[in-house]
């Protein structure tokens, strides 16, 4: 990685609906959510995903063990489910999805999002349908915590992306390295497997850079982005995976878990 090297930014303002429509062309586009009891919030990512046509040609829901109704309401809502039965969590989900799938693009969304756009989807497109160098698109946001305007995603800011800043130059420019609205060309995972569990965003983004470069990299506007908050405890676990597949790819050696 050189750098000099700095991923593309696209704004809102950059963003035009009708050029990306126009530019997808003969490319098949694949939308793909990992969903754990996630079934108060699917159908609204999936009614915003099919809000905007002609973009989207695959559209799957990877049921990861849900003990809700996850499937009964991906299903009512247009979406193929896929289940996946096995361990490793989000990474080993989207694989599952990547594999019921044959796009030339995969978009990945979370499933437990509140306020998902229909401009998610064709935003994070857009880099890729007019930059053949472009391989892996993040999106970026504002995320709010409980009643204040920001302070979400603690996790990005006290350990991805300083760690990103430390060790891999022009990454720590990406501004939401652990972002689940993600979006890539289906060959860049030829040589590319996915981490389990919390580690799978972070590792695809420095594997990418790796093979790639930086400037295969882009980021997009997405606005603002709601969630459930997770309690801290909970992120101890997360901030841990990230770490680990980060000091990894340095060749750092760290005792097995």
């Amino acid at each position: 990685m050189k750098p000099d090297d700095v991923p593309w930014t696209l704004h809102r303002e950059d963003f035009d609906l009708g050029r990306v429509v126009a530019a997808k062309g003969n490319t098949r586009v694949a939308v793909v959510i990992p969903a754990r009891d996630e079934a108060s919030t699917i159908g609204g990512v999936l009614d915003a995903v099919q809000s905007v046509t002609g973009l989207v040609d695959e559209l799957v829901v990877v049921n990861d063990r849900s003990v809700d109704d996850t499937a009964v309401v991906a299903a009512h809502h247009g979406a193929k489910v896929v289940d996946h039965h096995g361990d490793g969590g989000k990474g080993a989900a989207m694989d599952t999805g990547r594999r019921a799938t044959s796009s030339d693009v995969i978009v990945y969304l979370d499933a437990d999002v509140t306020n998902t756009s229909p401009e998610f989807v064709p935003r994070l497109l857009q880099p890729l349908f007019e930059r053949p160098d472009v391989v892996l698109v993040k999106g970026y946001y504002r995320r709010p915590l409980h009643d204040m305007p920001t302070g979400g995603g603690r996790v990005n800011e006290l350990a991805a992306r300083p760690i990103l800043s430390l060790l891999y130059p022009g990454l720590g420019e990406i501004r939401q390295p652990l972002a689940g609205e993600t979006a890539l060309r289906r060959n860049a995972l030829e040589s590319i497997s996915f981490e389990p569990a919390y580690a799978v965003e972070m590792a695809l983004l420095i594997d990418v850079a790796r093979i790639h470069g930086v400037r295969s990299l882009a980021q997009v506007d997405l606005g603002i982005r709601r969630h459930r908050n997770r309690p801290l405890e909970e992120l101890r676990p997360m901030a841990g995976d990230v770490l680990r597949a980060a000091l990894a790819r340095r060749g750092i050696e760290l005792p097995e878990r």
